[in-house]
């Protein structure tokens, strides 16, 4: 599959997970550190690339939304996307990632909300899509 390309990130790590991690265009800058759960040093001040694929999933997540609301004339921009994301080992070997997301929108009935949902999670997120049949992505949802 190929797609026609609106904008591009770049970013570049230098020392891996105890290292640093910097956006090309200067816009995110962060020193980053192994979790003391995960037998690093935890570093205050610091974060994980888990951390930082959570916050953009949820705010694609978001973007996705609003979209899909606008098309339906429902307003879910003020919706609310809270995204965990795990890391463990993985029983063929090697580590993997499960997602679990809450959103959240007291301005909307909750059947409304699950079927923004359901659609911007099938057709429109490109986190959606990228983690499709690669990350199990447990959805919640919570409107009035």
């Amino acid at each position: 599959m190929s797609i026609k390309p609106l904008f591009t990130a770049k970013a570049t790590a230098t020392g891996g997970r105890n290292g640093h991690t910097q956006a090309s265009d200067g816009s995110v800058s962060a020193d980053l550190s192994v979790p003391k759960e995960m037998g690093g040093p935890g570093k205050p001040n610091t974060t994980t690339p888990e951390h930082l694929f959570a916050a953009g999933y949820a705010a694609c997540f978001g973007g996705a939304l609003d979209l899909i609301g606008r098309q339906h004339k429902k307003d879910a921009s003020k919706a609310s996307v809270t995204c965990e994301v795990t890391i463990g080992p993985r029983d063929a070997g090697g580590f993997g990632l499960a997602v679990k997301m809450l959103v959240e929108d007291a301005s909307l009935p909750t059947a409304d909300l699950e079927a923004l949902v359901k659609e911007a999670h099938e057709k429109i997120c490109p986190y959606s899509h990228a983690t499709r049949n690669n990350v199990e992505v447990d959805i919640s949802v919570k409107g009035a």
